[in-house]
């Protein structure tokens, strides 16, 4: 059927509503967990081949020798990409970009997190939100495009890639390095994060992971007083982050409207800490003796922790080093024997894709039009793979916008609403239309 007007293109998309949740719950049956990395073949494979199946030429894309990547894990992407019909001029091309890995499941679950469990209007599941109900959406939108039978000039692009959640090095970091994220293939880039159907994203906040190790003297766990212990150590260091840093964070506030509005200052927290005697559970048997390994008694030489420290627009990556490197170097100042190792693990700068740039204004207008109220312009609290996408792909046009609710991600009990679903498809199916200028030759 031909496609003459747009109530046409978003009744089609209405219609489609069963495909999007089906395309939802089987990409939520494959638990792609990160790490390690499970299962992101069989889950890149789903959406090749059915993509293939609408005329897109599809490539299976491994980051061999990527972080992460390994014979047991190999870190594949899928790339797929459909021509325009476009005669003179190049038209511009339109890439929706997802990430297909979830983190662990975690406890507090009262549904199986991989059944794509369908009820009250949601479809529940570890990853249903953040962000394979979104990655369904743009497949869908694409697939109604296609199947109306309008002109499309520009090439459209679908992507699904690895280990966003662990920084994307594998995933579009990879695919950044080899040019696909780059003017002249792609011009415009969307990645339905779950954000919220009537929010654009235009960034995020900065982000620095660090490892700080503090140092001390191995020795008799009896005999304490002939060593020096790290963890004594770091105990130091942890007490002034909670009393000389993070009320200094709770003051620093930026003017980008970052949702939700507790991260619009910035933030730290440990993401884990570790030393001593290698990480063990103890238990006894019935008989109340030890069972498996037991810990020997040694003074702790080294204890590690790690640092996840966001940062706002009004800051510099360069300060907020600083920021512990000074604290570290008061506590050796002050300290007998207090000697310590910092480590960059991550680092990005906060991301902002202007608002009139014309993915923004395409989008906006398409929320416009299908939620008949005016779109929301919002940031990001922490990083997603635009960063790769404007760093290293150079490539300035490109936002996150996608059903879902943010707070939920990585939640229990994680879901999309469906009728967020279907309207997020229908605002990415006119954004593309709007972007490669056909939106003006419907009849309204």
């Amino acid at each position: 059927m031909t496609i003459a007007s747009l109530p046409q293109l978003l009744e089609r998309i209405q219609d489609k509503r069963d495909e999007v949740v089906a395309l939802t719950q089987a990409l939520i049956q494959i638990p792609t967990i990160n790490p390690p990395g499970d299962a992101y073949e069989a889950c890149c494979r789903l959406l090749g081949e059915r993509l293939k199946g609408k005329g897109f030429a599809v490539e299976y894309i491994r980051a061999k020798g990527a972080p992460g990547d390994s014979e047991s894990h190999p870190r594949i992407n899928v790339v797929a990409r459909r021509e325009g019909q476009s005669l003179g001029a190049s038209a511009p091309c339109v890439h929706f970009n997802g990430h297909i890995d979830v983190v662990e499941v975690g406890s507090g679950w009262t549904v199986d997190p991989f059944a794509g469990l369908v009820r009250d209007g949601k479809v529940y599941g570890r990853g249903s939100c953040d962000m394979k109900g979104g990655i369904a959406a743009s497949v869908v939108a694409c697939e109604a495009l296609i199947e109306s039978g309008l002109p499309l000039p520009g090439a459209i692009e679908v992507s699904g890639t690895v280990d966003e959640e662990s920084g994307g090095f594998s995933g579009v970091g990879h695919l950044c390095r080899l040019g696909y994220f780059s003017k002249p293939r792609v011009d415009h880039v969307i990645i339905p994060e779950p954000l919220g159907v009537d929010r654009v994203c235009l960034g995020h906040r900065g982000v620095w992971w660090a490892e700080v190790e503090t140092h001390g003297r191995i020795a008799h766990g009896s005999m304490p007083f002939l060593g020096d212990s790290a963890v004594s150590h770091m105990v130091a260091f942890l007490h002034l982050l909670d009393t000389e840093l993070k009320p200094r964070l709770l003051a620093r506030r930026t003017a980008i409207p970052v949702e939700p509005p507790g991260a619009r200052q910035s933030t730290l927290n440990i993401n884990g800490i570790h030393g001593g005697h290698p990480e063990q559970r103890y238990a006894l048997n019935a008989l109340g003796e030890p069972i498996g390994d037991l810990p020997t008694p040694v003074v702790a030489h080294s204890c590690r922790t790690v640092l996840d420290r966001r940062f706002i627009a009004e800051e510099s990556l360069e300060s907020v080093k600083q920021e512990i490197i000074d604290m570290l170097d008061e506590l050796a100042r002050t300290r007998p024997g207090f000697a310590y190792t910092v480590r960059d693990i991550m680092s990005f700068v906060p991301s902002a894709t202007p608002q009139d740039a014309p993915v923004v204004l395409a989008t906006a207008r398409a929320i416009a039009r299908v939620l008949g109220r005016e779109a929301r312009f919002i940031a990001s609290p922490g990083t997603y793979d635009q960063k790769h996408i404007q760093r290293t792909g150079q490539l300035r046009d490109c936002i996150a916008y996608g059903p879902g609710i943010l707070d939920l991600a990585h939640q229990p009990d994680e879901f999309v609403g469906i009728d967020e679903l279907v309207q997020s498809a229908q605002v990415m199916a006119l954004a593309v239309l709007d972007l490669q200028g056909v939106l003006p030759q419907l009849s309204r």
